[in-house]
């Protein structure tokens, strides 16, 4: 049984965490580094303990420090979060060593969707399909032999990455050495693994994910699909549920594909599935083993609360139910991150002088923000997240531009513009999108001319 659960995070992240554990009576311990002394998390929290100085490595992913400071706080369980440590298996070991609970999947399945490589396979085995290229580690040699076989345009990945780094696209032979090797250091800097893997470039794709929920002894709940085509960098924008390019005949295929990748490996806990998209046609990019930054669309479709499904499924209660979850209206998420569009929206720390998040019908607001709050330079630009429901993509699409024009941010510059400006665009109003959007739309959004 669940007691005492520390929240191995911060940001909006951790208070959305300790709020549903309030919810369900749960004591929650926050930690925090000595620039986050006076985050709201840190404030929601029953107890908060300071894990050290600012830098993330020696703080937020000191993995000792954190199992110090559920041990001495007697908690039995530690929820990740996302991001961090959300992914990663030593962490979950060192959890499992100290009788804490884990609240996520079993190390093995982490480590598994981890490697990149190790993953295509197993979703092969499984008869999920997998975009064509070379899954094991490769050389330089090999990379320009595979290139040559599945066709230009490439991309070179990461084993261990994620966000889009350790990643090039290669558009033909000529640019393939210097790709490698300039994705190569990039993967060592960033995962401390220089290993790549290649597979085909798919072009004019859509991105989307199935999230599901499991109970780790074969029990699956598929609960739809999020499109996150609109991203700039590799890095997610705006999501919405259900996705406008997939119909019925195709998100039931998405779904059962993503049943049999979690029964493949016995998955446990919440995580996604995320696909390309292009046609009739689908492929396998990687799994999430973790909650993801836009749960809350799905959390609005599907009326089920994907943290308190966390936390059930660690305390053994099993699953809500099993089988594909019902859906019914239309979810938007606009992502707000402290970013300069003049500069290149190049992250942009300062003190918030003004905060006031919309209200109204449909409209749910993820943030640790306040007025007052000064939002420190080591960590992730994301600093809220608006998420409206509406009974159809029309009018969600509309309560999304309503919410964020009543958004009022001072004190730092935002990516609200850049936002709205994505609303109004036609192909966004007409579902016309691929994760091309942005750089085949740019010139048309005034937000982006600092791209």
């Amino acid at each position: 049984m669940l007691r005492r659960i520390l929240i191995a995070n911060r940001g909006e992240i951790a208070v959305r965490v300790i709020r549903a554990c309030r919810e369900l009576g749960l004591e929650t311990v926050a930690v925090y580094s000595t620039a986050d002394r006076e985050s709201l998390h840190v404030r929601l929290a029953d107890r908060a303990v300071c894990i050290g100085p600012p830098s993330p490595a020696e703080s937020y992913l000191n993995i000792p420090s954190l199992i110090g400071a559920a041990e001495t706080t007697g908690c039995n369980a530690v929820h990740p979060g996302y991001g961090f440590l959300a992914e990663n298996a030593a962490f979950a070991r060192a959890c499992e060593d100290a009788d804490i609970v884990f609240v996520g999947p079993r190390p093995d399945s982490i480590e598994l969707m981890g490697d990149k490589a190790r993953a295509r396979e197993s979703m092969r085995a499984a008869g999920v399909p997998i975009v064509p290229g070379k899954s094991g580690l490769i050389g330089l040699d090999d990379a320009r032999r595979v290139a040559a076989e599945v066709g230009y345009p490439v991309l070179l990945k990461a084993t261990a990455g994620g966000g889009g780094r350790g990643m090039r696209l290669v558009a033909d032979p000529g640019g393939l050495d210097d790709a490698y090797h300039a994705a190569a250091a990039e993967a060592q800097a960033a995962f401390s693994d220089g290993a790549l893997y290649l597979e085909r470039a798919v072009q004019l794709a859509r991105h989307v994910e199935i999230q599901v929920l499991c109970d780790g002894e074969g029990g699956v709940l598929t609960l739809g699909e999020r499109d996150c085509s609109i991203q700039r960098r590799h890095q997610k924008l705006v999501e919405e549920s259900p996705s406008p390019g997939v119909t019925d005949e195709l998100r039931d295929r998405l779904e059962q594909a993503a049943r049999r990748a979690c029964e493949a490996i016995r998955y446990r806990g919440a995580g996604t599935i995320e696909f390309l998209v292009t046609g009739a046609e689908f492929f396998f990019i990687e799994m999430n083993t973790r909650l993801q930054v836009e749960h809350p669309v799905t959390e609005l479709v599907t009326g089920i609360d994907l943290v308190r499904g966390q936390l059930a499924v660690a305390a053994g209660q099993g699953l809500p139910q099993t089988g594909r979850a019902e859906r019914r209206g239309h979810s938007i998420e606009i992502r707000i991150n402290a970013e300069d569009p003049a500069r290149g929206f190049l992250p942009a720390p300062g003190t918030i002088t003004r905060f006031r998040a919309p209200l109204g019908p449909g409209v749910r607001v993820d943030t640790h923000v306040y007025e007052g709050y000064a939002i420190p330079p080591y960590y992730d630009s994301l600093i809220a997240k608006v998420i409206v429901w509406d009974a159809d993509r029309g009018h969600a699409i509309a309560r999304a531009a309503r919410a964020l024009t009543e958004l009022e941010i001072e004190g730092v510059p935002t990516t609200r513009e850049l936002a709205l400006d994505i609303l109004a665009s036609d192909e966004f109003r007409v579902g016309s999108y691929t994760t091309a959007f942005l750089h085949e739309t740019g010139s048309g959004l005034a937000s982006l001319g600092a791209l």
